[in-house]
């Protein structure tokens, strides 16, 4: 029965509904921003670029602290993560790819 008491005690304690309510406001603040530059006219030619990053950070906040990966171990991080970072890397290149044969590619006809 003490293993049993042993291993409840090493869990981590999670935050708070202050935490919480810090981490919303947060990403309240972040789609404010994501709306904002949208509606700027001068940042278009980097929208998507500054779009990926902001939903990036959004991102990151809800799995770290709604979903609890900032307090399970590496393992489960890692196997959320890895795939995550190939998606990330598939969806940049073909935008990459995209782009580039757009501006290079004859039109046919």
């Amino acid at each position: 029965m003490s293993d049993i008491a042993d291993t409840h005690s090493g869990q981590v304690h999670h935050p708070g509904a202050a935490t919480y309510l810090i981490i919303a406001a947060f990403l309240v603040v972040l789609t404010a921003m994501e709306i904002t530059v949208f509606y700027v006219h001068a940042l278009r030619p980097v929208l998507v670029p500054v779009l990926i990053v902001l939903g990036a950070a959004k991102f990151a906040l809800v799995t770290m602290f709604y979903m609890h990966l900032k307090y399970d171990g590496w393992l489960l991080t890692g196997v959320f993560v890895f795939p995550l970072m190939m998606a990330t890397v598939l969806l940049v290149s073909l935008i990459l790819l995209f782009a580039y044969l757009s501006h290079h590619m004859a039109p046919i006809g």
